[in-house]
């Protein structure tokens, strides 16, 4: 199903533009409260039982204790703190991020320009949201210009095309779809007025990764339409057996594309926060089309500072290190050996493609929510969160709650035995 936001009434937990009478962008008014604030408000009132450790399942931010090359990296490179670093980084971090590229999603030697085709970025959540300010027209085939997104979504791709002046297009992500959008559904009057489309593969928060052909497919959209395809691949090293596929990869392969872009209208992020467990870093790259990233430098140049010297150097140095990563997909293997034996047969519990998330179907996600912080101590998000609906109609994450595998495999096991327990 697509659901575009609506024109003139905002979608629940939006304010209408202008409701709180302070001057400035009246855009802003149209962004809900980012889903972290909303489960606050939702669980304020909820006492937790005593003598109950808490147990914080609802936030993507890994527990791992992150890699001792990270702490030596920067120490090593303290020097370099009183220097202002180059919007566009350092060789050593392009090349890292270029080698790393080639190796993982197996591109032919020497076809990836890392000198034109990365750009270092300070998370990928900023760069996900700078990129509609470069990627929408103040208008498209004469209309105002839409901004495809899965639903459920990350809640950056919203606000960004928002704040474009874009109209969010919201693309459900269901079972039935194979928890990713449909191209299907796409008329050529929508396609013709869309500017950028976000994808995320492994998605947050299903897990489902987008094979080689629905990746071919959707960049052969974006050529044929003239909008960027903006791939978020920001999960897609941690993953239980199979090494998801990259759109760069499947780029590299594509018969009868322009031999001097073989990324043309392709953007592809990464992030260290997941691989590498260093959320605190704010660690990510952009890669892709030489032109478009040509302009992603231009624009960042103006809007935001340069990742740090010291960051740019550990960051080249875990991108070109992959024993700990490996330590990590172990390490998720097991929690989600844990989480199996607690839920297995309960809920809609499947193994996810990638990613470290639970996205648990229990009837009511936000009561959900509620039970289990107030008789377990347990932090879940309400899939209504992650998701809009047209109105009038049900919102498709409702049923839902995401559950974020971030804390060790024998708390993850007796958390989710706990739920099941609560929620019956």
């Amino acid at each position: 199903m697509v659901t575009a936001a609506p024109t003139e009434t905002a979608p629940s937990g939006i304010l209408a533009p202008g409701s709180d009478g302070a001057p400035g962008n009246d855009r802003l008014d149209r962004l809900s409260d980012y889903p972290f604030t909303r489960l606050a408000a939702l669980l304020a009132d909820v006492t937790p039982r005593a003598n109950v450790p808490p147990v914080l399942l609802s936030v993507g931010e890994p527990q791992h204790p992150t890699p001792p090359l990270l702490d030596e990296t920067l120490r090593a490179n303290a020097h370099l703190w009183g220097k202002y670093p180059p919007v566009n980084g350092t060789p050593e971090f392009r090349a890292a991020v270029g080698d790393w590229l080639t190796r993982r999603y197996a591109l032919p030697a020497g076809l990836f320009d890392a000198e034109r085709c990365v750009l270092p970025v300070s998370g990928t959540r900023e760069a996900l949201f700078l990129l509609a300010l470069l990627a929408v027209p103040q208008s498209k085939a004469g209309r105002q210009p839409a901004v495809l997104m899965p639903n459920p979504f990350y809640a950056p791709y919203e606000g960004a095309a928002l704040l474009a002046g874009a109209e969010p297009v919201f693309l459900d992500a269901t079972r039935e779809t194979g928890f990713l959008p449909d191209l299907d559904s796409l008329t050529p009057d929508l396609l013709e007025r869309t500017a950028l489309m976000y994808l995320c593969t492994p998605a947050n928060p299903q897990g489902a990764a987008a094979d080689a052909a629905y990746l071919a497919r959707a960049i052969g959209l974006a050529r044929r339409h003239g909008f960027i395809l903006a791939v978020d691949e920001c999960y897609a090293e941690i993953y239980l057996d199979t090494p998801p596929v990259g759109a760069l990869q499947v780029a590299a392969g594509l018969a009868g594309g322009d031999p001097a872009r073989p990324w043309a209208n392709l953007l592809v992020f990464h992030s260290l926060s997941k691989r590498s467990s260093a959320a605190g870093l704010r660690s990510g790259f952009v890669a892709g089309d030489a032109e478009l990233m040509a302009r992603f430098s231009r624009l960042r140049s103006y809007s935001n500072a340069g990742m740090p010297l010291p960051v740019l150097a550990a960051s080249a140095a875990l991108w070109r290190d992959e024993a700990h990563v490996e330590e990590n997909r172990a390490a998720y293997r097991a929690k989600f050996d844990a989480a199996e034996a607690a839920l297995k047969g309960r809920y809609g519990y499947y193994r996810p493609d990638g990613g470290f998330f639970l996205w648990l179907e229990v009837g009511d996600g936000e009561e959900a929510a509620r039970r289990l912080w107030a008789e377990g101590a347990i932090r879940v998000l309400p899939g209504a969160y992650l998701t809009r609906c047209a109105p009038g109609e049900p919102n498709p994450g409702a049923p839902f709650i995401r559950v974020a595998l971030v804390q060790d495999a024998e708390t993850i096991g007796q958390a989710c035995a706990a739920i099941a327990r609560i929620l019956g």
